[in-house]
């Protein structure tokens, strides 16, 4: 029996000196974790730490310091140092980024810095030491740093020293070791409960097989919180090497790529790609409130023609931005970047393509949707295949693009009517940031009309602030129809064809539903559908487009009533174009006669749009 207590005690001990072999470790690393997380809190009144902070934080430390327990005493010391310069240095790095761009480190982030060069390297480590840096986060890292040499190389040693031999023999003692032990291990069951589900969720996130799916672990409402700068290292790593995998297939698919002719039918064809737009919303399909009038009037001259039955394939702009892009369609062989994108097929045509987005260009502050929707684009060897021409900068509000192209491409004279349309044929992308959430910061203050007492009598159930939500999102969409009508004004001389569609639709308190934004739900049904992926969808001609291709305005009002899923559109476009192609097929050409309407819609690749039941709900 007293050997069985014996045992208890000795194993008790050993579980307390994996904090006490490493102690200064531990006690400094647990100090780094809590600096870096209060150093990258946004200041906004709702940011918090993760929840579970100080737990998950103690239970890994643990867990590292018994892994390094079971290293020969040497190995132990270096592999200590050596972690103190990984961890210290990626913390700097990301709580500069945070102080610097206002985001820690990301899957762009890496990407950019992965092509600093020397010189910028150096500014990088000059700014990292100025006064303005040391006064913020990056000088409390560095104190720390400071504080854990000092602890370690002399103050650590030397009040070890001072301390009596008897207290130095009680801290050494068994029992002593074995009740801190107890302690320890009571702390240890406490930190791996509560911190467990992170862990599920973190290994879920870091096994997926695309960026795709690794965006869509996002977007749980129990997404895993990558709590410590050396998580999201780990985590930009990994989503770059799946980016990477992607890249190296649509680049194969891209030299694979075959135009046998091109007629140029459509010597300018214009894309307008809006953003978080359902058609619940537009005036255009019998919203309440007047949030389309100007593109009513140009549906009411006859040459806007309103597709009815429109639906996107995905409620994410990145999923979107894959399907729309690429020449596959949802139920083909293979995935989306097995197949060229469609611009490439008309650069390769002979159309010069230019690409004008609010949203998808590189930069600090970018968020994984933003970066698993645009990496395809920003890749320097794809966007060369696909862009002749492309914006920039982003800009606050949508009316930003419109400079853009008038600076950009505005004043080529050939594509006047009457000029000699055969030499430049075009291709123009316009990627707004249209009703993005936050609404009320997607149009500008003096072009709000909407306020939260319009809705009063149609809303009455909504409280103050959501009225005054909804109003912020109908001006934004009244907003969004001054900018798509003057992109369309610039085209009205010219022998040109304007498609707008969004990439998903959105909600806005629709309904009792209560929603704000989009459910990422797996299950999807009518309400969902209905609100989050039936989207407005037209096509508006110039007058000199009608006059010269009769027969193609004819297919278009012959076509407005089809059902219609906008991972079929370059089939469309290429069709408009008159580019001949293997990749290209009639079935899916909206305007064909022998276009396949009843193939299935898939929603997210899992439910068929056209087999959901209406609810007693969907409506507004």
């Amino acid at each position: 029996m007293k050997k069985k207590r014996q045992r208890i005690m000795q194993i008790l001990a050993l579980v307390f000196r994996t904090i006490q072999q490493n102690a200064y470790f531990f006690v400094f690393m647990y100090l780094l974790g809590l600096v870096s997380a209060w150093t990258t809190l946004p200041s906004f009144k709702s940011a918090h730490l993760y929840t579970n902070l100080y737990q998950e934080l103690f239970f890994d430390l643990y867990l590292l310091c018994f892994v390094l327990t079971l290293l020969p005493r040497r190995v132990r010391r270096w592999s200590r140092l050596l972690l103190c310069i990984v961890f210290y240095a990626v913390t700097i790095i990301d709580v500069y980024c945070f102080s610097k761009y206002g985001s820690t480190l990301t899957p762009t982030m890496l990407l950019l810095v992965g092509e600093t060069d020397a010189r910028e390297a150096g500014e990088f480590l000059t700014t990292c030491l100025s006064v303005e840096t040391l006064t913020n986060g990056v000088g409390w890292v560095l104190l720390l740093a400071t504080a854990h040499l000092l602890m370690a190389c002399w103050l650590g040693p030397l009040l070890f020293s001072k301390l009596p031999r008897g207290v130095l023999q009680r801290l050494s003692s068994t029992s002593l070791q074995a009740f801190c032990g107890i302690a320890v291990a009571i702390l240890m069951v406490w930190c791996g409960l509560v911190s467990w589900h992170n862990k599920e969720v973190t290994y879920t996130l870091l096994t997926r097989q695309t960026i795709g799916e690794v965006e869509h672990e996002l977007t749980r409402s129990d997404r895993a919180a990558l709590y410590l700068p050396v998580h999201r290292l780990v985590f930009s790593v990994y989503a770059n090497t799946l980016t990477a995998q992607q890249l190296e297939v649509l680049i194969a698919a891209k030299d694979k790529a075959v135009v046998d002719s091109c007629s140029y039918r459509s010597p300018h064809i214009v894309l307008i790609i809006g953003e978080s737009y359902g058609r619940h919303h537009a005036q255009q399909y019998g919203y309440f409130m007047p949030t389309t009038p100007r593109q009513l009037a140009r549906e009411k001259t006859g040459r806007l023609v309103k597709f009815t039955d429109v639906v996107a394939p995905w409620n994410l702009t990145s999923f979107v931005f894959k399907n729309v892009f690429s020449m596959h369609v949802v139920g083909q062989q293979g995935e989306w970047c097995d197949y060229p994108l469609f611009p490439q097929l008309f650069r390769k045509a002979g159309y010069e393509v230019a690409f004008l987005t609010n949203q998808f260009l590189p930069k600090a502050r970018e968020a994984v949707y933003d970066f698993s929707g645009g990496f395809f684009l920003n890749n320097p060897e794809l966007s060369e295949a696909m862009f002749d021409v492309r914006n920039e900068k982003t800009h606050r509000y949508d009316e930003g693009l419109l400079k853009d192209y008038d600076q950009l491409l505005g004043n080529d004279s050939l594509r006047k009517a009457g000029g000699d349309i055969t030499i430049h044929p075009r291709l123009t992308i316009f990627h707004l940031l249209g009703q993005h959430l936050s609404y009320k910061t997607r149009y500008p203050r003096s072009r709000c009309r909407f306020r939260a007492d319009d809705y009063k009598e149609r809303r009455p159930e909504l409280s103050v602030r959501q009225r005054g939500v909804l109003a912020d999102y109908d001006n934004a969409c009244l907003y969004n129809d001054s900018i798509v009508d003057q992109i369309c004004r610039r085209f009205e001389q010219e022998d040109a064809v304007v498609i707008y569609m969004p990439d998903h639709g959105e909600e806005c308190y629709e309904g009792k539903r209560g929603i704000v934004c989009r459910n990422h739900s797996a299950a999807i049904d009518y309400d969902l559908a209905h609100f989050e992926f039936e989207i407005p969808f037209w096509i508006w001609c110039s007058k000199p487009y009608v006059r010269n291709h009769p027969d193609l305005f004819r297919q278009m009002v012959a076509a407005k009533d089809r059902r219609l899923m906008t991972d079929a559109l370059p089939h469309l476009l290429l069709y408009l174009a008159g580019i001949a192609s293997p990749d290209y097929h009639e079935e899916y050409n909206v305007l064909s006669p022998n276009y396949h309407e009843r193939r299935p819609r898939i929603l997210k690749n899992s439910t068929d749009y056209d087999g959901l039941k209406p609810s007693v709900n969907a409506h507004l």
